[in-house]
């Protein structure tokens, strides 16, 4: 058995990144029946259980993920054989199945995307935006191959940061203190204020760096709370108060001259934002060449 070939690796891999057998079964263009049968010959040759199975979706047992990764690597070298012979390039398609919260989702992702379809032009690209738990719960659900978020989190998903953020005090131009340089907490909590919603990994900062200074996030006069970043700078746009929000999101509005940056003494609200992934399963080959693409912090 040591020196016998593996059968059925392709379909293996195909149900193992899909954590579906019928997810698979589309894929390849074959019956789910077919695919069940390709991988309890797989098993029964190797004589250990490759998946567990439950509510219609799959994952991979210990010696499951152990044999992924070197038949993930048995078929990239086959395609790399592949091209050296033909000279036609490596095939790399499918779906890539994404989930982020407002500021990455808004800020950081569409850049990155951009690069990575001149990479990778077969990949279907789907990529939702929500708030930062919606985004753990999708990661989890197997909905999403990677979250995009401003905090790690997740019973069973793993992260890396892949950029920097940092929130700021905005006020709308006219507003009083148009003219002010800094500000103190006590100033804030006097103030009408645009919150996000909560499970918000930008709320969630701001109400730390608050609560480092001594202030309480409880004390605020919020006026409004909203969905997202995009919502809260056009209530502060439209007079309906202050608000916290990332630079990247209020950039071109500074710029504008209709948004202006206040700081407030002793309140600092710098982050790193996180890439997530869920350790249970396989990243599918899209998911793990743009987590590849994503720039070292």
């Amino acid at each position: 058995m040591g020196t016998e070939l593996l059968p059925y690796l392709d379909t293996f891999v195909c149900a193992a990144e899909r954590g579906s057998f019928t997810a698979a079964a589309r894929a390849l263009d074959v019956s789910q029946a077919a695919v069940s049968q390709r991988i309890h010959a797989l098993e029964s040759l190797v004589r250990t259980p490759l998946f567990e199975r439950a509510g219609g979706r799959v994952a991979l047992t210990d010696a499951g993920r152990a044999l992924h990764e070197y038949a993930r690597r048995i078929l990239d070298l086959t395609a790399e054989a592949w091209g050296a012979l033909t000279g036609a390039p490596v095939v790399v398609s499918g779906e890539l199945l994404l989930a982020a919260s407002s500021v990455p989702g808004h800020h950081h992702l569409p850049r990155a995307l951009a690069a990575y379809r001149k990479l990778y032009p077969l990949v279907q690209v789907r990529a939702s935006v929500s708030d930062t738990e919606a985004v753990f719960r999708s990661v989890e659900a197997g909905e999403a191959s990677l979250g995009f978020v401003g905090a790690p989190g997740g019973a069973h998903l793993e992260s890396r940061p892949f950029a920097t953020d940092e929130l700021v005090l905005v006020v709308p131009k006219g507003h009083p203190w148009w003219r002010k340089r800094r500000l103190t907490v006590a100033d804030l909590i006097a103030q009408p204020f645009v919150h996000r919603e909560r499970g918000s990994g930008s709320r969630r900062c701001f109400e730390q760096g608050l609560e480092r200074t001594g202030g309480a996030h409880a004390a605020l006069n919020v006026v409004l709370e909203l969905g997202s970043s995009e919502a809260v700078k056009a209530a502060v746009l439209g007079g309906a108060g202050v608000a916290v929000l990332s630079r990247a999101a209020v950039r071109a509005e500074v710029k504008a001259g209709t948004l202006k940056p206040v700081a407030i003494d002793g309140l600092t609200c710098a982050r790193e934002l996180f890439v997530v992934w869920d350790r249970r399963r396989v990243l599918p080959t899209p998911a793990r060449l743009f987590l590849g693409c994503l720039p070292p912090t």
